[in-house]
């Protein structure tokens, strides 16, 4: 055979070989392939500078072209100013993504942060409730739809906005900031999703051609780090009032816990016409850059929520389950990853009680849901510094009883009474634990039941008071809130990690 002779049988075989590999990667990129979620969100503001609104108008409009839907966070103040400066073109520029709220006054003085400091729990709900709900009322009226989500003005951050969320049926907290913090990633917090502090929050103030590569560097990092992770979210924000001003507005007037009357507000300094143009261009160009990655989608608020659903809502939790989470709870009190789903401290307090109950009443349901997210407790909660212990009949009764404040409060009680022995909440959740393993496996009720010292771990994602958490120049000079983030901490209960959907487009 000649040299000429073999050659069509060598490429044929490299064909097939080619072929081969080719059809590999083809069927490959069929499975599940991590996608990079951005979530591209504006807090709009600026109700004193009348140029921020045509700045609203085209971030809006050009996003519309580009078939991107942001999110929009709506001061109250803002959305009136807008209807009083009839700009109905701004207004439906807005209405065509999604709007979230951001206060009602956003730096008048006090900020929410700061008249949470001092109240409790029911109280702080009921003044967030009182000073933000007529804004969302009339960003809603403005605006067309209800806000979908919110975040606090500048850090002035507070729990108990969380409940008044809650009693609004708003389901997403959009921000950023360090008061609530799991590894850098979504989590769960007081039964709101939260896109708080992320490893890949964006505070994309380009302006400036000059600063457009470093820009387009930051999001690579993400993104190289989030597809190795098997996706993720990447959190960009703005202001649509830095296009066009030389200072924040509300600096210019709410500095340092001032609070002149309105007739004493001042414009905050502006930038050049040139200066504008050549921040949107950086801004049009970033999106661009954006866009070009096949695996990149741009969320609102709402459909992040939808890639990291809680499965645990809907989950209906079996005896084995059941006994694999009360096997899995220690001493250090915290939440809980499985398969598909993750519990907080304050979901697996509620269903091994529910267990518990079930054994007292001599009942047993061959599955359990949870009903609703649980608040964590919100009074002082009793020290235990050495074992105590309760004979039978007074635990099953003590179970009924916590059974009745779940369903009454809807929050974990902040002291569990063995009759007249007050317990903290964390040491009961472990001794229920060691009954619900040892009642599934078969064996009798004790006599007697310990009760041992445990502790909240879960608080450790929850900041202290820490001077660096209250940066932001609207505050009075040394603001603190040590009152407010103990009380952050004993929601601690209902945090736990947010899993991303492998299947969620």
């Amino acid at each position: 055979m000649t040299r000429t002779s073999r050659t069509p049988s060598l490429l044929l075989l490299i064909l097939a070989v080619s072929f081969t590999l080719t059809t590999s990667s083809w069927a490959r990129g069929g499975e599940t392939k991590a996608k990079l979620y951005v979530v591209l969100w504006f807090d709009t503001e600026d109700y004193v500078l009348p140029a921020s609104d045509d700045a609203a108008l085209r971030l809006a409009d050009f996003l519309s072209a580009e078939k991107v839907r942001a999110t929009f966070k709506v001061v109250g103040e803002k959305a009136r100013t807008l209807e009083r400066r009839d700009r109905p073109d701004v207004i439906n520029a807005l209405k065509k993504h999604e709007i979230g709220y951001h206060s009602n006054w956003h730096s008048t003085q006090p900020t929410p942060a700061m008249y949470l400091s001092n109240l409790g729990w029911d109280e702080g709900v009921a003044e967030f409730d009182r000073r933000e709900k007529p804004g969302f009322d009339d960003v809603k009226r403005i605006l067309g739809v209800a806000p979908s989500c919110y975040g606090q003005p500048g850090s002035s951050w507070g729990p108990q906005s969380y409940g008044a969320m809650r009693q609004w049926g708003m389901p997403i907290y959009l921000d950023a900031g360090s008061h609530v913090n799991l590894d850098d990633k979504p989590c769960y917090y007081c039964g709101i999703f939260n896109l708080y502090r992320l490893a890949h929050t964006i505070r994309a103030n380009i302006h400036q051609p000059s600063e457009y590569k470093a820009a387009e560097e930051r999001f690579l990092q993400a993104r190289d780090k989030l597809l190795a992770e098997g996706g993720g979210v990447v959190s960009i924000v703005y202001h649509p009032c830095e296009f066009v001003h030389a200072e924040f507005w509300d600096g210019a007037n709410f500095r340092s816990g001032a609070n002149p009357p309105r007739e004493k507000w001042v414009l905050p300094k502006t930038k050049t016409p040139e200066e504008s143009k050549a921040a949107y261009e950086v801004f049009e160009k970033y999106v661009r850059f954006m866009k070009r990655f096949p695996e990149v989608r741009f969320v609102t608020a709402t459909e992040a929520v939808r890639v990291y659903r809680d499965k645990a809502r809907d989950h209906e939790f079996t005896p084995a389950e059941l006994k694999a989470i009360a096997r899995a709870v220690t001493p250090e009190v915290t939440f809980q990853k499985r398969a598909d789903y993750a519990l907080a401290a304050s979901e697996m307090f509620y269903l091994l009680n529910r267990c518990v109950t079930g054994f007292g009443e001599k009942t047993s349901a061959a599955k359990l849901p949870i009903r609703g997210a649980p608040l964590g407790p919100t009074g002082r909660v009793p020290a235990l510094t050495a074992p105590v212990t309760t004979d039978w009949s007074q635990f099953v009764r003590t179970a009924a009883d916590v059974d009745g404040y779940l369903d009454k409060h809807g929050r974990i009680p902040s002291a569990v009474w063995l009759g007249s022995v007050a317990v903290p909440p964390e040491a009961y959740l472990c001794a229920i634990a060691r009954v619900v393993v040892d009642s599934i496996d078969g064996k009798q009720p004790p006599e007697n039941v310990e009760i041992k010292p445990a502790r909240l771990a879960a608080a450790r994602h929850v900041s202290d008071d820490v001077p660096g958490l209250w940066e932001w120049v609207i505050f009075p000079k040394g603001f603190r809130a040590p009152a407010m983030m103990d009380l952050a901490k004993r929601q601690a209960w209902t945090l736990k990690p947010a899993l991303i959907d492998a299947n969620a487009e």
